[in-house]
């Protein structure tokens, strides 16, 4: 196996961070947040999601990085090196990012043929109902933004961890949260935007349930990219003497506070223009039909329209490198070949299974595995998110706990700094995680056509 010594290395902390940031903050936070806290109640959402964040979500991705660094292997040999029996983790986890990053590039096509719209004059066209729906269901169209999105991802990772993810990482972040930040700030001061607000920000007990529960941890792992190898093949590229836990909080933190933004940015945006009534029912079209019409309603509109389109594509590419990344690392690690022939087969790979993703909405939206109105994008994210993501989870929990012991991942973290939320950690990756890890798994399965929704 391949040591750590020999392995690619980020420059350092804020290398680390802006990179392993970037992977969590993507179409998760921009797409799949807000339409999530619109749907499950608004403030009740967020709340649910800020607790689960800090506790679950810092127990988990510390357990993950530290498992990177500890064995300088990405995820396929991560486990089989700490415990041989548990091999198994590793090829599980590895299915996912094999799974998500062809849907995932399909999503992000259609973020860069909104791009495209927007500066070519077509920004009211796009304000139309039929406009979204009418351009997915096309055939080439979207199977060719789908390839331009796989394309350039691939020249990223091509250049490798320093020179081709861990510079545009750098580049990308700041730009992310001045264009958020000021759209975010646009909307809120418009009238009739305090419902909205309000909506979003004030927890309505009333509206919690089960499933809001079940919604946010689900968004949790997609949107910080836990359980599925990428913080493991992160943390194997992160040297010794980089604080691991503040680290993980940097993250965590950037994170939840960019999907925060993110629902400023859209939900009180909904509501100004369609109503406080229609947020609980946008559901995933949210971003690409009802932003649209904020934005032919605005002042310059057009241009910021244009603008967030591209604050979008930064975001949806600095998580689609750390999956292909994530990907390309499994393979090296098994099979030894040069990295730059490996990029090329995940990317020729990556297009021919996200076919059928696009075409789903279109020459293949017969096929519906999950009972009627879903496509088979939604049965790729809910075998990857509802399924196999908290088996991973729960699993990885179990290992750390119980098989090599939580001390092995706190003398890691040790390595660098003081372990000051040890505490925990212990407890959440030894009792409370691996319980409500299986209630949500048996919930989600049960629940698998409305779930499959979410």
């Amino acid at each position: 196996m391949e040591e750590q010594s020999s392995r690619s290395k980020f420059s350092g902390k804020i290398g680390f961070v802006l990179a392993a940031a970037g992977s969590a903050v993507g179409l998760g936070n921009l797409w799949r947040f807000p339409y999530l806290a619109a749907k499950y109640g608004g403030g009740i959402f967020l709340l649910v999601y800020i607790i689960l964040a800090v506790t679950f979500g810092f127990a988990l991705m510390t357990a993950e990085v530290a498992l990177g660094r500890k064995t300088g292997l990405s995820v396929s040999g991560a486990f089989k090196k700490l415990n041989k029996k548990w091999a198994f983790l590793g090829y599980i986890s590895a299915s996912v990012p094999i799974i998500i990053l062809p849907y995932y590039s399909v999503i992000g096509g259609w973020v860069t043929k909104y791009i495209e719209t927007y500066f070519t004059g077509q920004g009211t066209a796009a304000a139309g109902a039929d406009y979204f729906g009418g351009f997915i269901s096309q055939t080439w169209q979207p199977i060719f933004w789908f390839g331009i999105f796989v394309l350039i991802t691939a020249l990223i990772v091509f250049f490798g961890v320093e020179k081709g993810i861990e510079r545009v990482s750098k580049f990308m972040m700041p730009i992310l949260v001045i264009l958020s930040i000021g759209i975010a700030i646009f909307v809120i001061t418009r009238p009739g935007s305090s419902a909205g607000l309000k909506y979003y920000l004030i927890p309505d007990f009333s509206k919690f349930s089960s499933t809001t529960i079940l919604a946010a941890i689900g968004q949790l792992f997609y949107s910080m990219s836990l359980a599925m190898g990428i913080m493991i093949t992160y943390g194997s590229y992160m040297k010794k003497d980089v604080d691991l836990e503040k680290s993980v909080h940097q993250i965590e933190y950037f994170d939840t506070g960019f999907a925060l933004i993110a629902g400023l940015m859209i939900v009180p945006g909904v509501a100004v223009y369609s109503g406080v009534e229609n947020l609980d029912s946008s559901g995933p079209a949210l971003m690409f039909q009802v932003l649209p019409q904020v934005f032919d309603n605005m002042p310059m509109g057009h241009l910021i329209g244009g603008l967030f389109f591209i604050l979008v594509l930064f975001a949806a590419l600095t998580s689609s490198i750390s999956l292909m990344e994530t990907v390309v690392s499994i393979f090296q690690d098994k099979l030894k070949i040069s990295r730059r022939l490996l990029v090329v087969l995940v990317t020729i790979g990556t297009f021919a299974i996200g076919l059928l993703s696009s075409l789903g909405f279109g020459p293949l939206s017969f096929i519906e595995p999950l009972g009627a109105g879903t496509s088979l994008l939604d049965f790729f994210d809910f075998i990857s998110n509802s399924v196999i993501m908290p088996i991973v989870a729960l699993f990885t929990c179990i290992f750390v706990g119980y098989v090599i012991k939580t001390k092995a991942i706190s003398d890691e973290v040790k390595i660098s700094s003081k372990f000051h939320w040890e505490k925990l950690f212990v407890v959440m990756v030894k009792y409370i995680a691996p319980i409500g890890l299986v209630a949500i798994l048996i919930s989600s399965v049960l629940n698998s056509l409305g779930i499959a929704k979410i």
